[in-house]
């Protein structure tokens, strides 16, 4: 059975009128929980290791650009050769890209040659223009002048290359369709140039292939799943002055902004959360729809440069901003509807953030406080995000094997044409690198349940010693509260913090996996049919969900207990639920609401850092060049995640103060037979007030 906790974090009148105890928080703690302390140093360890392994394998311009016939990846400076202004992969050959669409075909395109231009090539209509390969052997040119010339040193050839070269076998081939740059690759329009043709069967070139087969081969290689997936972390690398100044600084100065405003306007601050809520969502799903080409012409376009007024694509990208233009019209209708809803209840969240505002003001280090775990998130944000964008480029670049196909190219080092190495290049990707990707993305969602855990545990214990000392400034309360919490938080309960974190992290991933499990067998077909077992398949989604809030809730209650009573990680829950069971019905319908008004609070700093990140991604400096995203989706939503946990952080203060005075108010009134001692009035009169209420309702009924 557990003893008082007056005795232990503050001074107070025992009932049977004993003389005060110790002090403030001042009792025989020691270190707990120290297994999962090592375990979590171990991991912090792994993921250095982990990290540079993606530093040494990895390149993140391969999440972008394509390779060359000779494995080099475009856009970047080899050891024999600097590519550093060439980023546009082109297909040499249009009758090897003609063969890799067919059905039948043993050509893939990752076997069709490729090289780095500087632009799509263009057809003449007065000659026949050529690209040639990289300058080597006999031809004396140095890759400027190759650049200078259009990439064509026809003129200079043998007459033994100028025949290989007609065969289609280079060093030369004849531009005869014309292309546009998309997503950084040379898309062929089957439309070919006729003055061009002409002048190719006039020289005696074989027959090149016209069709729209052409198209399409290249149009699906970059709308394959893996190249969408690339384009995508590339985005997230190019974007990522958008992710400082809107998934930090922004998200930053606006939860500042808001707890300031918590503070001297406590009573208004509820409504303006929820109008605001619902004024940024509107505007999100309207910008969405401006992006899906729905309103206005601002489509997401895969086109780089000029448009080809010939050329129309519709990538998958514009396909996904659409999908979630139309899951962002859905979340506002059920959003604006919700409000109407607990509008009678918004006057209840105003007595507790009353409560809670009070403290803020009392201990005013608490406003300042998480921009010591935000600084600590934002440095180890920065090493992820650039260790995961090696991670997701690392693999060995080895070339094709492809001997039963016809390859063969001119070898401008053999003076000859070769069959036996033609054939392209492609990274491949081990299992290790698979599970290395994961293991950092796990690492990623623990580092930062972690860092907020220890927040809260420290805002806990700031409050605390105000509650139990009536708002005293007793000697026995430290001067700084919130510097004390965290040498406690150092010493002694780091191993409980990092069970917490790892028990949240945990169950999520297992959500996650099961998710993505249940969404592939729904696209393949094999949902059970039974409709038991389709009760099963359905409700095992919203069971997982649930026990994922249910864990998040124990643990933020236990993360209190911690701080207070100095227990374990598992104590701490028994004694948290055990005084919620206690008082359910006294304290449910206050913390819900005030949950409720936070939540909304959280996702006001989250959707202005997406809406924000929106227009910067808009600007010319990210719709042209080489800094161009593929898409602004996974940008945005990393801007709204970042926005969200820095909104978290702060929003702590106010959220902890609430759960951490109500934690204290149910276990001071057991201790006193029902009737708080150390409570603020404000405190009292909800409380009260709105057990009354139930209480006369029971009646009644």
């Amino acid at each position: 059975m557990r003893g008082p906790l007056g005795a232990v974090i503050g001074r107070y009148t025992s009932s049977d009128g004993s003389a005060p105890n110790d002090g403030i928080i001042k009792h025989n703690r020691k270190c707990r929980d120290i297994t999962f302390l090592v375990i979590f140093i171990a991991f912090w360890v792994s993921m250095i290791v982990n990290s540079s392994f993606g530093f040494n394998q990895g390149n993140p311009l391969r999440l972008t650009y394509g390779l060359d016939y000779e494995g080099n990846v475009c856009g970047s400076k080899h050891r024999h050769r600097d590519l550093t202004q060439l980023e546009l992969r082109y297909w040499l050959n249009p009758n090897q890209v003609y063969e890799s669409g067919l059905k039948d075909g043993e050509l893939k395109l990752a076997n069709a040659r490729t090289i780095c231009l500087l632009d799509c090539p263009e057809p003449s209509d007065d000659t026949l223009n050529w690209v040639c390969d990289y300058p080597d052997g006999e031809i004396r040119l140095k890759m400027n002048d190759w650049i200078d010339r259009n990439y064509d040193y026809f003129e200079f050839l043998t007459p033994e290359m100028r025949n290989s070269s007609l065969q289609l076998q280079g060093p030369c081939y004849p531009v005869i369709f014309p292309s546009v740059n998309v997503y950084w690759s040379c898309q062929y329009i089957a439309r070919a140039s006729n003055s061009s043709l002409r002048h190719w069967q006039q020289m005696g070139g074989v027959n090149i292939q016209d069709d729209m087969i052409i198209d399409k081969s290249i149009r699906g290689a970059m709308n394959s799943r893996a190249s969408v997936l690339k384009r995508y972390v590339a985005d997230v690398g190019k974007s990522w002055p958008v992710l400082i100044v809107c998934g930090g600084l922004i998200p930053l100065f606006l939860s500042i902004i808001w707890l300031f405003l918590i503070r001297h306007f406590v009573a208004a601050m509820p409504w303006i959360t929820v109008v605001f809520f619902n004024m940024l969502i509107i505007s999100v799903t309207i910008f969405c729809y401006l992006k899906a080409g729905w309103i206005g012409n601002d489509a997401v376009t895969p086109i780089i440069g000029e448009h080809d007024p010939y050329f129309h694509v519709y990538g998958r990208e514009l396909t996904h901003v659409r999908g979630v233009a139309i899951l962002m019209t859905f979340i506002s209708a059920v959003a604006i509807l919700t409000s109407i809803a607990i509008i009678r209840r918004i006057l209840m969240a105003t007595s507790v953030l009353k409560v809670a505002a009070k403290v803020i003001g009392e201990v005013q280090e608490l406003i300042i406080f998480p921009a010591i775990p935000f600084a600590m998130l934002a440095i180890f944000y920065m090493f992820w995000l650039l260790a995961a964008l090696h991670l997701f480029s690392s693999g060995q670049v080895v070339q094709n094997n492809c001997n039963n196909t016809n390859c063969c190219a001119y070898d401008l080092v053999l003076k000859k044409v070769n069959c036996d190495h033609c054939c392209g290049y492609s990274i491949r990707y081990t299992p290790h690198i698979t599970i290395a990707i994961f293991f950092h993305l796990f690492g990623c969602y623990w580092a930062t349940q972690f860092f907020i855990a220890s927040s809260a545990t420290v805002i806990a214990g700031s409050v605390a010693s105000y509650y139990w000392a009536q708002g005293e400034a007793s000697p026995e309360i430290p001067f700084l509260p919130v510097f004390a919490s965290m040498k406690r938080l150092a010493r002694y309960n780091l191993g409980s913090v990092a069970l917490g974190s790892l028990i949240v992290s945990f169950v999520e991933s297992v959500r996650f996996i099961l998710e993505a499990i249940r969404r592939r067998t729904k696209v393949r077909g094999t949902t059970p049919d039974h409709w038991f077992s389709r009760i099963g398949h359905y409700t095992s989604h919203g069971c997982l969900k649930s026990v994922e809030w249910t864990i998040k809730s124990v643990n933020r209650n236990a993360y209190i207990m911690i701080a207070i009573t100095g227990k374990s990680f598992c104590k701490s829950s028994a004694i948290a639920t055990e005084l919620i069971i206690n008082n359910i019905r006294r304290i449910g319908k206050v913390n819900v609401i005030g949950d409720v008004i936070l939540f909304l609070g959280k996702l006001c700093v989250s959707l202005f850092s997406a809406l924000f990140g929106f227009l910067m991604l808009d600007s010319h400096k990210y719709r042209s060049s080489h800094n161009k995203v593929s898409s602004p989706l996974l940008p945005v939503l990393a801007c709204w995640a970042l926005g969200y946990i820095v909104a978290t952080l702060f929003f702590a203060v106010v959220e902890m103060s609430i759960d951490t005075i109500i934690l204290s108010f149910c276990q001071d009134s057991e201790e006193n037979q029902g009737n708080a001692q150390h409570a603020p009035p404000d405190l009292l009169e909800t409380l009260d007030s709105n057990e009354e209420v139930e209480v006369q309702r029971l009646i009644t009924h």
